[in-house]
């Protein structure tokens, strides 16, 4: 090989490894540019390519790490993808949906009826007598005005829950009894032994089969669903956006 040729084959390796480092600096530039706009508070030590040929490695913080596309539009954040213009959680909103229950899906006939106002919007949640975040729903729950409240007893906190949610659904008044102990911590009375709880058990059943797997889990009439307790504003805001799809 010529002096000439060696020089020549030299530019061309040159060029090329130019070529393949020219879009991996792109793609760095494009991530921190566009996370530095979205996530100022991000503090970005390093971009590099992941063993994934689609997924480029955020380090930040020393070694905290997430994933980002090549343009720093969607990011994997703790197995969630996160689209960063709006900051949607598209694997929630995707999830949300697979686990959407239909309204006239629910066995409303199984729940506790509590009418607030006028009543001409609806919400049903899924609850546990004894647990602290149902009772702190409850108080959210009943300062909304214009709402039906169905409430569906799904003991799954051992015996007690079991013995509460049997004595509030066999009361002479549930829906009384129910907020009392909610609220007020009075202890309902004690069931008749003839009382029929098969709803009870129907509502357990049917949690199991639609994946409700804590409480408070609120559902909304447009089939949004919610697990926790969310608060007032939230649940009202619910409700507004699900009256305005009928």
């Amino acid at each position: 090989m010529t002096p000439t040729q060696s020089l020549l084959v030299s530019a061309l390796a040159a060029a090329a490894l130019l070529a393949l480092a020219t879009p991996a600096a792109a793609n760095e530039a494009a991530i921190r540019k566009a996370l530095a706009e979205r996530y100022p508070k991000l503090k970005i030590d390093e971009v590099r390519r992941s063993p994934v040929a689609a997924l480029w490695e955020v380090r930040f913080d020393g070694a905290e790490i997430l994933y980002s596309d090549a343009t720093g539009d969607h990011i994997l954040v703790n197995g969630a993808l996160i689209e960063t213009k709006t900051r949607t959680d598209l694997t929630e909103q995707r999830i949300e949906k697979l686990l959407a229950v239909d309204w006239d899906r629910l066995p409303l006939k199984d729940g506790i009826l509590i009418r607030q106002g006028g009543g001409t919007r609806k919400v049903a949640v899924f609850v546990d007598p004894n647990c602290g975040y149902c009772k702190r729903f409850e108080r959210d729950l009943s300062t909304i005005k214009d709402v039906t409240v169905y409430t569906f007893l799904m003991p799954i906190l051992g015996p007690d829950s079991t013995a509460k949610a049997r004595d509030i659904w066999c009361a002479k008044d549930p829906a009384a009894a129910w907020r009392r102990w909610m609220l007020e911590g009075v202890q309902p009375s004690k069931a008749p032994a003839a009382c029929n709880t098969d709803a009870i058990d129907r509502n357990v059943a049917f949690s199991r089969t639609h994946r409700v797997n804590g409480t408070p889990s609120v559902f909304f009439e447009d089939g949004t669903r919610r697990p926790g307790a969310i608060p007032a504003e939230q649940i009202e805001a619910l409700l507004v956006a699900a009256a305005a799809k009928k």
